[in-house]
């Protein structure tokens, strides 16, 4: 079935999500008369979903299963973890779990080759059997890309940088605006400094802009252009334009068709994430990643934690009219993770075409957003309490710290009370003033997922969670989430625009608007 709201369980819902909406209805209500708990969390190692807190009862998860079933989210899974094309648009598969297949059991011949790759690398950066063009020791990675090849990469380096060997220390340069590139040099010995273009196709603009810039500013500090050779290493589908950008053969890392942006952490990409915690917590990355892997391709879907997390958000996107998915992690070296999230999920589901080209009749994906807590408490946490608006949370709390000392678990304490406060009073509220400003309306429904402490094995866990997730709803909506169509344009007419921001004349026409914004800027230019 290509079209959830034709199926009999969408009906079903349809119907069903009548018995929350009534006025007098309150989420308290289902605590009352079981242990929602126990029948509404699932654990896998060592992560909890706790999905008690939400507008569902034992029939709702029955139909949306059985929604799940209808549009064949078995088969649709298996299809993904056997290699078939699963991305129509494009004819290609989607193989990114398959990068994270121990080695001794992976067959993939390229994956296991560019990780033993990146296994000499590290091992030569960090030893000092690889040093720059001056001899001295490599102290700075910068990584050079933008979306997945550098969202991906600056996520996990931050989260784990409790396990920094503090040999190499990780930079991420992503925007054109120069002053992107000239704040992370400013501070940086050119001595010392190697940088890594990450970039597919070796022609995304922002990228070899500032590859080019780095270039530039390398060669003034040094005087040589000869220094390019032991200053640059490239990770992209395209050797060739790579080498003619001065980058040397054994420089050059594997990237596959097969694997899309956002998904390539896992690969070569992260090459920047191994130099800054070592190849092994790489590899115990990968490894979180390939059980939470197998938990979503074996286990099933009433107990499986990306499926009933994927399925939550289609009813509420649904047959709740839910707009938007915040996402608010209980720890400061998870900041990064909403903004991971946000490319992960909306260029993923961001489409409004099915697999049989025809235009969906559904809701689908929906804005993500969030910050860490507790400071995301004090700038939006007011609107989730008492605005209008639908929005269901995601809370990430991680139970131990990062640091040693009593001092340092009481603080952990304290985050852990307001993470698991917040979603009690957003379900519970208080309407007990007489002051109709202070009341909070409660009824909102909310995850929490905790996972014991916060390293390598449990991040990649939890990142392949929220891929699996997305997957799980765009295979309900039957969209395609391994392309992404949609940014392209932007970037034709980009290049339309900058030409005529510099020549003199253009025989491109644009509509009043763009045409006088374009005469403006040349007038504060001076041209």
């Amino acid at each position: 079935m290509t079209n959830p709201t034709e199926s009999n369980a969408w009906n079903d819902l349809l119907h069903h999500c009548a018995d929350f909406k009534h006025e007098d209805f309150r989420l308290t209500q289902l605590f009352e008369h079981n242990d929602r708990f126990s029948e509404f969390s699932i654990s896998h190692e060592n992560l909890l979903l706790d999905y008690s807190k939400n507008f569902v009862t034992t029939e709702t998860i029955d139909t949306l299963i059985g929604l799940a079933q209808e549009m064949e989210l078995t088969d649709a899974i298996n299809a993904m973890f056997a290699g078939e094309k699963i991305n129509t648009t494009e004819n290609r598969a989607a193989l990114h779990s398959t990068c994270r297949i121990p080695e001794a059991e992976n067959s993939n011949a390229e994956i296991v080759s560019c990780l033993q790759q990146m296994d000499s690398f590290v091992s030569a950066i960090h030893s000092g059997e690889r040093n720059g063009y001056s001899g001295n020791k490599i102290t700075d990675i910068v990584n050079i890309g933008i979306g997945g090849s550098d969202l991906g990469p600056a996520f996990v380096c931050e989260a784990l940088s409790s396990f920094s060997t503090n040999d190499t220390k990780p930079h991420f340069v992503s925007n054109v605006d120069p002053a992107d590139l000239g704040q992370v040099v400013a501070g940086l010995d050119p001595t010392t400094t190697i940088f890594i273009i990450a970039s597919k196709s070796f022609n995304t603009l922002e990228t070899i802009q500032n590859a080019h810039a780095a270039k530039n500013w390398l060669i003034s500090q040094s005087g040589s252009p000869d220094c390019i050779g032991d200053h640059f290493v490239a990770i992209t589908t395209n050797s060739a334009a790579a080498s003619e950008f001065g980058i040397q053969e054994q420089n050059l890392f594997p990237m596959w068709e097969w694997l899309g942006g956002r998904y390539s952490l896992w690969s070569a990409i992260g090459l920047p994430i191994a130099l800054s915690i070592g190849m092994n917590n790489f590899r115990q990355l990968l490894a979180g990643a390939h059980s939470m892997d197998k938990h979503f391709h074996s286990t099933e879907l009433r107990k499986n934690i990306p499926v009933i997390m994927g399925l939550l958000t289609v009813w509420y996107t649904g047959f709740f009219n839910a707009h938007s998915h915040a996402v608010v992690p209980y720890s400061q070296k998870l900041q990064q993770f909403p903004a991971y999230l946000q490319q992960l999920y909306m260029e993923s589901l961001g489409k409004s075409v099915n697999k049989n080209d025809q235009p969906v009749t559904s809701n689908t994906g929906d804005v993500l957003w969030g910050a860490a807590g507790t400071n995301a408490q004090h700038s939006f946490f007011q609107l989730l309490h008492q605005g209008t608006a639908f929005i269901p949370v995601d809370f990430v709390g991680v139970i131990k710290p990062t640091s040693d000392g009593n001092d340092a678990m009481r603080r952990q304490q304290y985050l852990l009370a307001n993470c698991l406060s917040q979603s009690l009073a957003l379900m519970q509220g208080n309407n007990d003033s007489s002051d109709q400003h202070k009341k909070v309306q409660g009824n909102k429904p909310s995850n929490t997922l905790l996972i014991d402490k916060l390293n390598p094995y449990n991040l990649g866990s939890l990142i392949a969670l929220y891929e699996h997730k997305t997957y799980v709803q765009s295979v309900i909506w039957s969209i395609n989430a391994f392309d992404q169509w949609g940014v392209q344009l932007g970037k034709v007419l980009s290049d339309d625009i900058f030409k005529a921001l510099t020549e003199s004349s253009s025989d491109n026409e644009f509509d009043s608007s763009t045409a006088s914004l374009i005469k403006q800027i040349g007038e504060f230019l001076n041209y």
